[in-house]
């Protein structure tokens, strides 16, 4: 099963029955090696938007958890959506309309169809669960008392519909019509409810086992996004103390390690000498521009930057010996591993010779050039064993001769949004736009251009 990391967990094992044979390439799998930079990014974006197109579960529109190409799936789970990978799709479907990918037309159905099963499925004090069935809108559980809402994946998905909520607001009636349901369900999400009493919030509610899983979220990890848009609530805001008593441990989220010539100014639970996995620095910044974001604990670009800078060193330097890693191959973060699934992290207990092309090319607007260096390599050098019809596929191992057929929805959606960003901006500049937004990141204390 795959799991989120949560909060400072830098290695959790799931029991996926993911360790196969090496397979070959697919057969119709075709790598022009003749093409230019440019011309590979721009088949990366689009093979990998077909994920939540082409790939996505027929009933709800939403994304599928997994996509495996041999069609193993050992809990059967095909149809199961993920709620947090479907809010990174949604803002994928913006960029296809963007890109020309599909009309915008296509788009709007799409989207308002997904906003209408969200509207009708499960949810608990106005939270999505983690997983989902596509045919029904009910909670599969995550975990035996993971069976309700949880409020770190209804963020994910809040901040794709509220993207989506802008990109429509001017449109025709239909498309005003989709902005005022998205507007309806981001006001039904009661994040004052998950503070349970207290000034911090707390990642699960269940219905049947109420606060049990008792994981109040303190930073850093991939959470930030969470406190910005319970602080940005019209209806169930939270008071900025829940910001810098919960998440900020009342300054104790404050830090200065010096790694490789790099500084993280932020406390990374459980990996604070190197940093934790690179998603840390794309879930929450996939609508949340770093770009001149500010508060009193950080500037959030430059953090951001230093800690794709800490993982690509250490991936340089290679203290373990792992055979592909270099200048050209490097990228560690939670993904599918050799022997289930796993947070890689720069660490030597963390670090598990598992190279995923999601760490790098989610890391586009940090470091451009590396990452397209990175993207550029998997592609041509390969013979075709790295790229699939919905772009990279999700890890691999030259150490372990592993080069599994799968993909995740959570590692696939943050590649599209960020190499959009970093080419336009487009997702940032919806997010931000929400005037609700700007009036959270004021009240927590953050400087950013967007605040008006």
């Amino acid at each position: 099963m795959r799991t989120l990391l949560f909060a400072g967990l830098l290695v959790m094992m799931a029991n996926t029955g993911c360790h196969q044979a090496n397979k070959s390439a697919s057969k119709d799998t075709l790598v022009d090696t003749t093409l230019t930079t440019d011309s590979i990014f721009n088949l990366v974006e689009k093979q990998t938007f077909g994920y939540f197109w082409d790939g996505a579960e027929p009933h709800s529109g939403l994304a599928r958890e997994r996509y495996h190409v041999d069609g193993d799936y050992p809990e059967h789970d095909q149809n199961v959506v993920t709620t947090g990978g479907s809010g990174f799709g949604i803002m994928s479907i913006l960029v296809g309309i963007e890109r020309g990918y599909i009309t915008r037309q296509q788009g709007f159905e799409r989207l308002a169809h997904i906003a209408d099963f969200l509207e009708k499925a499960d949810r608990f004090h106005g939270a999505w669960p983690h997983w989902m069935y596509g045919e029904t809108g009910k909670v599969k559980p995550f975990g035996q008392k993971d069976n309700g809402g949880d409020l770190v994946e209804t963020a994910f998905m809040m901040q794709g519909m509220l993207c989506v909520r802008q990109y429509f607001a001017n449109g025709n009636e239909q498309e005003k019509a989709l902005a005022a349901k998205i507007n309806k369900l981001w006001e039904g999400v009661e994040w004052s409810w998950y503070r349970n009493g207290k000034n911090v919030l707390y990642w699960h509610w269940s219905p049947t086992y109420e606060w049990q899983m008792n994981f109040a979220v303190t930073g850093y990890n991939e959470c930030l996004i969470m406190y910005v848009l319970a602080a940005s609530s019209p209806s169930y805001s939270i008071p900025a103390e829940v910001y810098h008593e919960g998440w900020a441990k009342d300054g104790k989220i404050r830090d200065s390690v010096n790694a490789y010539g790099y500084t993280l100014k932020l406390h990374h639970n459980y990996a604070r000498e190197l940093g934790g996995p690179l998603f840390w620095a794309h879930y929450s910044y996939l609508a949340l521009d770093p770009h001149g974001l500010k508060d009193k604990y950080a500037d959030y670009w430059e953090h951001n930057v230093n800690q794709v800078l800490i993982d690509r060193a250490w991936c340089l330097e290679n203290p373990k010996h792992f055979k592909g890693y270099g200048p050209d191959s490097w990228g560690l973060t939670a993904s599918y591993s050799v022997n289930g699934y796993a947070a890689h992290a720069p660490g030597k207990e963390t670090d598990l010779g598992v190279i995923s092309p999601t760490a790098a090319l989610s890391s586009m607007p940090y470091t451009p050039e590396y990452s397209k260096q990175a993207m550029v390599h998997w592609y041509k050098n390969y013979n075709g064993k790295l790229f699939g019809k919905y772009g990279f596929y999700d890890a691999f191992s030259e150490t372990d001769n592993w080069y599994p057929q799968k993909y995740l929805a959570i590692d696939q959606g943050p590649e599209v949004v960020m190499m959009e960003n970093y080419r336009s901006g487009l997702l940032w500049k919806l997010f931000m736009s929400c005037p609700e937004v700007q009036g959270g990141l004021k009240k927590l204390g953050f400087e950013s251009p967007y605040i008006k």
